[in-house]
């Protein structure tokens, strides 16, 4: 790692950190404050990346915003929510849908690296010796192709992409969490 440079461990939201609705064999994202709910180990999870030393980014699609399902504010109040119940560092948000960002210059949406890449400049970020976690191939995509080492959360998923290229599979942040603390210790 170069001289000055901080490990991250950028984590999706949705299906990582917060419980998401499953239906059709994938997950949606909540649309109302009363639907936000953590994971149970996702502040012990966090908190160990956190005391690891790694700067802690979540990195979350959101296109219900730009879908005008959800108000921005909403996710705003979520994102305050989530801060104060576990130790994230920022939050990048991306709110286009797939249609809007078609034909566009814009890699903000995973898997496109915008927010990793926004992210590590702002936090000075060695991508190298970090990490991604999420629960969806566009999650691993977008840490493969920023230069980050990716952990899958296999929630069964049956009509989603399956993931490929990652490093480590499992089955909760409690699990991504141990193995990153492990990885970077070797």
């Amino acid at each position: 790692m170069a001289v000055g440079l901080k490990r991250a461990v950028f984590l999706d939201r949705d299906g990582v950190l917060t419980v998401p609705e499953f239906r059709n064999g994938r997950s949606y994202a909540p649309k109302t404050l009363e639907a936000l709910e953590f994971y149970p180990d996702a502040p012990a999870a966090v908190g160990r990346l956190k005391a690891a030393g790694f700067v802690l980014i979540v990195v979350t699609n959101q296109p219900d915003v730009g879908a005008g399902l959800v108000e921005r504010s909403i996710i705003d109040e979520m994102h305050a929510r989530l801060r104060h119940s576990m130790p994230v560092d920022d939050v990048e948000v991306s709110t286009e849908t797939r249609d809007q960002v078609k034909g566009l210059v814009t890699d903000r949406r995973k898997p496109g690296i915008g927010m990793l890449m926004s992210a590590a400049k702002r936090w000075n970020i060695d991508l190298k010796s970090s990490y991604m976690v999420g629960d969806r191939a566009s999650d691993v995509e977008a840490g493969l192709a920023a230069g980050c080492s990716c952990v899958f959360i296999d929630l069964g998923y049956t009509s989603e992409l399956i993931a490929t290229g990652q490093q480590a599979t499992v089955s909760s942040v409690s699990e991504a969490a141990a193995w990153i603390v492990a990885d970077a210790s070797k």
